[in-house]
């Protein structure tokens, strides 16, 4: 490799780098501190979520609905179907719930599709060093998202089986003796930290995965427009598809969690 080509590897490196670099405030050289970016775009997202599909609410008509109002209805109507064939247990806050979660991800993944370098420029002309502008690709947004999601599963098993049937869970399953309580409890706690972790780190990957194709994608210069475009065409399945197995997994561990059989 010559002078050049390491040259010209090394700011490839760099410009990837400070691109998955966070705006971050507090000790970073610890764990203590915040990405700020993904707050302020994962919050403002949400808030965007609520205020549009509130304003839809408000002025929904009953004749010929607009084309704003005819897609926020398919989503209920899709989220609220997916809810009644999955979930088994009565609970007025998993369909909500479940349309929270699949239409705020469907938002945060399509920051993905914009292209990487236009709000970090903007950012950098405003004074700001470093802009991450998909929460979805910061593993600390998707685990919070699945751990809420985990307390809620503790927080159903409890309420439905009781405290003493949530520790029988967790004591007599598989093996149904006591001698085998410590192998049961092992097995199956071990089993349930599984399940936020890898719910929140799918989606952490798949979108991590994403991004960097497309950072690949902008070192290429002037052709990576079409590229982009071809890529991002592709993308959007990933962006709809990740979605759907956050919320579908959702409302499967929380349907398992409210069962008392």
């Amino acid at each position: 490799m010559s002078a050049s080509d390491t040259g010209e590897a090394l700011t490839s490196g760099s410009y990837i780098m400070h691109h998955l670099h966070n705006l971050q405030i507090g000790d970073v050289n610890t764990f203590w501190h915040i990405n700020l970016d993904s707050l302020i775009f994962s919050v403002g997202l949400g808030i965007l979520f609520c205020w549009l599909f509130g304003r839809v609410a408000k002025k929904a008509t009953t004749g010929v609905p607009g084309k704003l109002q005819c897609l926020v209805e398919m989503t209920v109507e899709f989220v609220d179907g997916t809810v009644k064939d999955t979930f088994h247990g009565k609970s007025a806050l998993i369909a909500p719930l479940s349309l929270t979660i699949f239409v705020w991800i469907i938002l945060m993944n399509t920051m993905d599709l914009i292209p990487v370098d236009w709000l970090p420029m903007a950012s950098q002309m405003a004074g700001v060093e470093y802009m991450r502008v998909v929460p979805t690709t910061d593993p600390n947004i998707t685990l919070a998202m699945s751990f809420s999601v985990f307390f809620l599963m503790i927080f159903y098993s409890i309420k439905i089986k009781g405290l003493g049937g949530f520790a029988k869970e967790l004591t007599m399953q598989p093996f149904n003796h006591w001698a085998f309580i410590p192998v049961n409890l092992v097995m199956e706690v071990v089993a349930l930290i599984a399940k936020p972790v890898s719910l929140g780190l799918r989606l952490f990957g798949n979108m991590y995965a994403g991004e960097m194709i497309f950072f690949l994608i902008a070192l290429i210069g002037v052709f990576q427009l079409p590229l982009h475009f071809v890529w991002a065409v592709f993308h959007i399945m990933v962006v709809l598809l990740q979605a759907f197995i956050f919320m579908m997994l959702t409302i499967v561990y929380l349907s398992m969690a409210c069962e008392d059989h």
